[in-house]
């Protein structure tokens, strides 16, 4: 398996995650965007960082949202979620 692949998995474990470090990573129109999404119950999940997108995403119930790092969200993206 190389290098790469290792950290992939590596960071897929279950790990608890610290809404505050995700958050210190976020642009800052992305906090703007977030704070909207959180108060409609949305929660910040993770920071997909690939190819220099760095978009937030963020979960309700079933729902997905992510942030662009300029701030746009997106309700309805197309994104694959694995639970």
């Amino acid at each position: 398996m190389d290098k790469a692949r290792e950290q992939l998995l590596e960071r897929r474990e279950d790990k608890k995650i610290d809404t505050n470090e995700l958050w210190e990573e976020l642009t800052l129109a992305q906090k703007f965007a977030a704070n909207s999404l959180l108060r409609l119950g949305y929660d910040l999940n993770w920071i997909r960082d690939v190819d220099e997108t760095h978009l937030a995403i963020l979960r309700c119930n079933d729902n997905v949202a992510v942030i662009s790092k300029e701030g746009e969200v997106d309700t309805q993206p197309s994104i694959h979620i694995r639970l």
